[in-house]
């Protein structure tokens, strides 16, 4: 949840910077700065409890191994030793809204930046695009793999695995490359 808080305060940061160029650094204060950071702490410490709250009353008897890398509510609510379908959707709502409410929040961002860069000079236009390209890369590699995760959260076919590794090694060791190659230096 943080994560993706992160990376919505990051593309507002690019709006700013590209549509707003002139009022950047009064706009973007260190009380907005600490406000957007605050906020994604915020939002991390709501989801990470809702998401807790699901698991303290759920009855462990079996077995207490997770089969993947990636120890994520789904594959812990697996290990339950009662019904937990009622559970599973509570979780999917949960992990899925916020994740909804990010992208949506970026997509927004990205449509307003686009349509105003259109309207720019051509230079301008290349620089802004060269960060814009970064950013929804790096939100790609975020968000895809949440959403497969989450769209097929309980399935007897196990992705996660993959899908854990690549999240966890191959996109924090991607972020710094994508954001190094578009500069000049």
């Amino acid at each position: 949840g943080s994560e993706m808080m992160l990376l919505v305060a990051m593309a507002i940061d690019r709006y700013v910077a590209i549509c707003k160029p002139l009022h950047y650094m009064s706009i973007m204060n260190p009380r907005v700065l600490g406000g957007l950071l605050l906020s994604s702490y915020t939002v991390g410490f709501v989801h990470s409890s809702s998401q807790m709250a699901f698991m303290l009353n759920l009855p462990f008897c079996g077995p207490n191994v997770v089969d993947s890398f990636f120890c994520d509510l789904p594959l812990v609510i697996k290990l339950a030793c009662k019904d937990t379908y009622m559970l599973q959707l509570l979780v999917i709502a949960d992990s899925g809204l916020l994740s909804l409410v990010c992208f949506l929040l970026l997509l927004v961002s990205y449509t307003v930046i686009i349509h105003s860069v259109r309207h720019r000079a051509a230079s301008g236009s290349a620089k802004a695009f060269s960060t814009l390209s970064a950013h929804i890369t790096v939100v790609t590699l975020s968000f895809a793999p949440c959403v497969f995760i989450y769209v097929w959260p309980f399935s007897r076919y196990s992705v996660d695995k993959i899908l854990s590794v690549f999240y966890t090694i191959f996109t924090p060791l991607l972020n710094p490359i994508i954001y190094t190659l578009r500069n000049q230096e």
